[in-house]
């Protein structure tokens, strides 16, 4: 078996162990507040950026408790979960915790499902929300769940996060990036440095198609001809940001899209 069904339960393990009972989740369960992560899509045992997804987990586990993650140990924790739960498909997250008098973090490992963007152009609507600690992919991510609902609810498919003065960050769940006829141009504002966006920032240029950060804001939409949304899942054009249309690149979608499917996945 190479792919869970799609209505399978996640198959979680605690530090290289399969969770079964409830105290099994404890650490999880009381210090899931203060906690961080990250998300990746495994495809043949293997993970686009896999190295950015590591060094992700070993510097916000520096910056929040104080100590280095060996990605080695997490790789090893990601290929035990994979074989634990027979597939080599599959969406999986990394959870650190670190319990109170503990001498070590604790690490969850989640699988479940492969999942992909999909290819259909996004509608999204504006909230006025800015993460704290927006460079942390942490959790308590309320706010992001709530606006996201709030979103969908009003006919859109998800929200895109701004500061004062409509100043745009990021997507609820994404980043996103407009381009102005010659360059792809990243928000500068404070936000989550995405994997699938690192990657494509350093690629692009190599394509011929400039990549720079640069503020945006919801008043100067106007100025560019398209915007796309990335995230671990993948990739999607966007059609619509509140009033404000844009046309569907195909060039662009097509050069974007190429460069990020050219990229090599690295063995878990």
């Amino acid at each position: 078996m190479t792919t869970p069904p799609a209505s399978a339960a996640p198959h979680i393990e605690v530090d290289g162990r399969r969770a079964t009972t409830a105290d099994d989740l404890l650490v999880p369960a009381l210090h899931g507040g203060y906690a961080h992560f990250t998300a990746m899509q495994v495809r043949d045992r293997g993970v686009r950026g896999l190295r950015l997804h590591l060094a992700r987990l070993d510097a916000a586990t520096q910056e929040v408790f104080g100590a280095g993650l060996d990605g080695e140990l997490v790789r090893e924790r990601v290929r035990h979960a994979l074989d634990g739960a027979g597939v080599h498909d599959a969406a999986v997250r990394v959870y650190v915790f670190w319990a109170p008098e503990a001498e070590a973090p604790t690490l969850m490992v989640t699988v479940r499902p492969p999942a992909t963007m999909p290819p259909t152009p996004r509608a999204l609507m504006s909230v006025p929300y800015e993460r704290p600690f927006p460079h942390l992919k942490h959790l308590g991510g309320f706010a992001q769940t709530h606006y996201g609902r709030l979103a969908r609810n009003a006919g859109f498919d998800d929200a895109l996060l701004t500061g004062p003065g409509g100043v745009v960050t990021e997507g609820a769940i994404t980043n996103i990036a407009f381009y102005d006829g010659t360059s792809v141009v990243w928000p500068d504002a404070p936000s989550l440095h995405g994997v699938t966006m690192a990657l494509l920032e350093a690629r692009l240029p190599q394509s011929g198609l400039p990549s720079v950060r640069g503020p945006v804001t919801l008043d100067g939409l106007g100025a560019y001809r398209a915007a796309f949304v990335t995230n671990a899942q993948g990739i999607a054009p966007v059609r619509r940001i509140d009033d404000t249309e844009f046309a569907v690149d195909g060039e662009l979608m097509k050069t974007v899209m190429s460069v990020y499917e050219a990229t090599p996945r690295d063995r878990v």
